[in-house]
């Protein structure tokens, strides 16, 4: 009897067991086919890329560690990637949707992403990696809610929006590519786009507190956020949860997201929501209304105005983001937990960016090396060992000073390193830097030339960990990063036409030692291209 009632118990047990593990780890299946199409998003028709019909593409709504498997159909007339901006693709370089890892998809053909959202949380985004192609669309939203047995820092929102928000040009992505190919910058854009449009609207009840999702979705440029009469309640920033402040308006610069909570406390009218440019000697800017379901009047007054145009206000702005040591992450453990400062880095990497001409031509250059794009992606190479296609150590660790060249430029790192990475901008612009695969600590922001000094303003106690940063004008800005996933990985400019000109490199994250432990192996439908073509699958 006892026996036989322990044996139910243990059958229980096991078929609860499994149940919870499905329960976790989901299957999400997608199709999307992409198009060109014609919209309207500045008042004139143009050509823009869309996704299943839509400009911009569906929002992909998930949750912590689902398996999304997605088949991409390409209908351009152009091969394509789509890249996911900020989800870290753990031990799985080969979904990352990027020139470096991936042959792109040709013309009429398709290819299946298969990857896990895999211990995170947060706002992030998608959008095509290939040639200019984000400059016409392709571009979405992408939300990963925590599971519901770990707690969140807020109560739940009546209601989550996602604001894509950027510049945006009436020239179409195959003008703005030839630009850039014929050796000229990219021109000041044309004007700032909300969710793809020129004017949109959110509606909410007065008294709750809704959600809004804030990224910039553009090219090149800075914008600041802000809400006519309501106040802003920053909780995460790129899947970290961070002390709730407070701001009349937040700086948000290109390839970054912040997640904010507003309250409908004001009177019931419309509102104004603006972004509009920072740093530009032309301001453009960009409303929508926020619309109380008891409104009783339409918007009114002057748009309101932003922020003071300086650095200094900007970067004080950036230093008051903090990590929330005490909220739970995407496991039932404090982020707080893994004490950054704690631990002394292996190594100091200093980049430095740069706007050389080489042949005549405008060129982005990273200490000294304009990295060239191969026809074999550097991931297939270094999993096939083909010659030729790029070398180890192609860029330095550190400027030298010694002129400017074009790479197909890789550093390489080992595996489980914990580095120190110097962004210095010596130039008048501000930057904007985003790694593949990682998130980071950014731990100093500072004017001028950092030095070993530099170290003492550090915070090596709550700096919150993020995807992107930005490099102020003659500044720099620090970050640590654990290297704990093993890939290939590109860490470029977010500032699409300066990576398109060479204002990138890739990071090579190795152990010597093959294990699934560390890295999955190559997926049987990739796609083989360049020197790859005819080389055997696993």
């Amino acid at each position: 009897m006892g026996r036989a009632f322990f044996v139910l118990l243990l059958s229980i047990f096991a078929i609860w067991s499994v149940s919870v593990v499905k329960s976790e780890d989901a299957y999400r299946y997608y199709t999307w086919t992409v198009t060109y199409g014609i919209a309207s998003p500045l008042g004139s028709p143009q050509q823009v890329i869309l996704i299943n019909g839509q400009f911009p593409g569906p929002r992909l709504d998930t949750v912590t560690n689902d398996n999304i498997i997605l088949n991409l159909v390409n209908k351009l007339d152009q091969p394509l990637l789509l890249t996911w901006n900020g989800i870290k693709q753990r031990k799985n370089s080969w979904q990352d949707g990027v020139w470096g890892t991936n042959c792109p998809i040709p013309p009429n053909k398709n290819y299946t992403y298969k990857f896990q959202m895999k211990d995170q949380i947060g706002s992030y985004t998608y959008f095509p990696s290939t040639l200019m192609h984000r400059a016409a669309g392709g571009f979405g939203a992408l939300n990963i809610y925590a599971r519901s047995v770990i707690p969140v820092p807020y109560a739940k929102p009546a209601g989550d929006y996602s604001l894509l928000i950027g510049d945006w040009y009436k020239t179409s992505h195959k003008v703005l590519q030839r630009i850039l190919d014929s050796g000229k910058p990219l021109p000041f854009p044309d004007g700032i786009l909300i969710n793809g449009q020129s004017r949109s609207s959110f509606s909410g009840d007065q008294g709750k507190t809704y959600m809004f999702r804030v990224s910039n979705i553009g090219l090149s440029t800075s914008f600041n956020f802000r809400i006519q009469g309501h106040k802003l309640k920053l909780v995460e920033v790129e899947g970290s949860n961070v002390l709730q402040n407070i701001y009349d308006s937040l700086d948000v610069h290109v390839g970054q997201t912040v997640t904010l909570l507003v309250t409908l406390d004001q009177p019931p009218k419309d509102y104004y929501i603006v972004a509009s440019t920072r740093f530009t000697k032309t301001v453009l800017s960009a409303t929508a209304v926020l619309h109380y379901t008891n409104s009783l009047a339409p918007v009114s007054g002057p748009i309101p105005a932003g922020p003071p145009n300086e650095v200094g206000w900007s970067m004080d702005q950036a230093r008051s983001y903090r990590w929330n040591l005490t909220s739970n992450a995407a496991r039932p453990n404090p982020q707080g937990s893994f004490h950054y400062g704690k631990i002394t880095p292996s190594r100091t990497i200093i980049l430095a960016n740069s706007a050389p001409i080489i042949n005549g031509k405008q060129r982005y250059a990273v200490n000294g090396v304009s990295f060239i794009n191969s026809d074999t992606p550097l991931k297939l190479a270094d999993y096939f060992n083909i010659p030729g296609v790029f070398s180890l150590n192609s860029i330095q660790s550190a400027p030298s000073g010694t002129g400017y060249k074009l790479d197909t430029s890789v550093l390489g790192t080992s595996l489980h390193e914990f580095i120190e990475v110097v962004f210095q901008n010596n130039e008048d612009t501000i930057q904007s830097w985003h790694l593949d695969g990682y998130d980071f600590w950014v731990v100093g922001f500072g004017t001028g030339q950092w030095t070993q000094a530099s170290r003492k303003g550090y915070n090596l106690v709550d700096a919150l960990t993020r995807h992107t940063t930005q490099v102020y004008p003659k500044s720099w800005t620090v970050i640590l990063v654990s290297l704990d996933n093993q890939g290939m990985w590109n860490f470029r400019s977010a500032m699409w036409g300066r990576q398109y000109l060479g204002q990138q490199f890739y990071l090579r994250v190795y152990n010597p030692t093959p294990s699934l432990a560390n890295e999955y192996d190559m997926p049987t439908n990739a796609l083989l291209c360049g020197k790859a073509v005819g080389r055997k699958h696993p």
